[in-house]
């Protein structure tokens, strides 16, 4: 008898056609880290390892169609991320609702690692109001964060923040902080500190910071996390694991040119290398 599927993570994000972040790195990251990737874009991209040229939404009744194709597949974590426009939006909130008490991983992917915005006052608002009621954890970057909480004036309060943000249903917050601008100019000699927020406690980590501009570990993170979410790891236990898996990823990640480098998700697997 053949082996049982691994628990499957439903995936609804961007086409990067490099790799280095969207479904092809969900799907690889998911695959490292104990699960299987199903696969929905939301949108496909033109983009190379410096910017994003270009973002074309998918027609919404396709995504939705291709969510009913999956059939029977047994959902057991939901990974979500570029999502381009509100049509999309609406979209993804009625596949969230297919899936009672499955949990929920967001990555809010708002602005590309070359500096291309992804997405709008507006659609940050909608994303707030319809999106975060249903998502079990949320992994935005410092600048992720204070676009999707605008009307929290002091730019330091990181905790004001999550509060806001949970305040609008969203269960936990996990705060990466690679995009910290506090750090000055010697911040290639500090530690990068991630914070978990939740109703019941804060959490931080520290890691130390990697030289260079890495593409996709936005990706890398929240994928790993619905992974391990879906294996069964309670969320301190996978908030952990997936930043490790993170970290390592990264260190191990090839470097092209002057571009973004790509993290190596699969730095474990020797098996063809030897």
């Amino acid at each position: 008898m053949g082996k049982s599927l691994p628990p499957v993570v439903l995936v609804l994000a961007g086409h990067d056609p490099t790799g280095g972040a969207g479904i092809v790195a969900d799907s690889e990251a998911i695959a490292a880290s104990g699960g299987w990737a199903v696969t929905v874009p939301t949108a496909l991209t033109v983009q190379n390892l410096q910017d994003v040229q270009r973002v074309i939404p998918t027609d919404p009744a396709v995504l939705l169609a291709m969510v009913d194709a999956l059939g029977e597949l047994p959902v057991a974590a939901i990974k979500l991320g570029l999502i381009a426009d509100e049509d999309t939006l609406l979209a993804v909130e009625k596949v969230v609702r297919r899936f009672p008490g499955v949990p929920v991983v967001a990555d809010p992917v708002i602005k590309a690692g070359g500096g291309t915005e992804l997405s709008t006052p507006g659609l940050c608002r909608a994303y707030t109001q319809r999106l975060l009621p249903l998502v079990d954890i949320l992994t935005p970057n410092r600048y992720e964060l204070a676009q999707l909480t605008p009307d929290v004036q002091d730019p330091d309060d990181d905790t004001a923040r999550a509060v806001a943000l949970m305040s609008q249903g969203c269960q936990a917050i996990l705060v990466t902080a690679t995009d910290d601008s506090r750090l000055g100019s010697d911040s290639d000699q500090q530690p990068i500190t991630h914070t978990l927020h939740t109703p019941e406690t804060t959490r931080q980590w520290q890691w130390p910071r990697l030289a260079g501009q890495f593409h996709g570990s936005g990706c890398t993170l929240a994928s790993s996390l619905a992974a391990r979410l879906a294996v069964g790891e309670r969320l301190l236990t996978a908030c952990e694991q997936a930043q490790h898996f993170t970290w390592e990823s990264l260190s191990h990640g090839y470097h092209q040119g002057s571009g973004q480098a790509l993290p190596q998700r699969f730095f474990d697997a020797y098996f063809f290398t030897r």
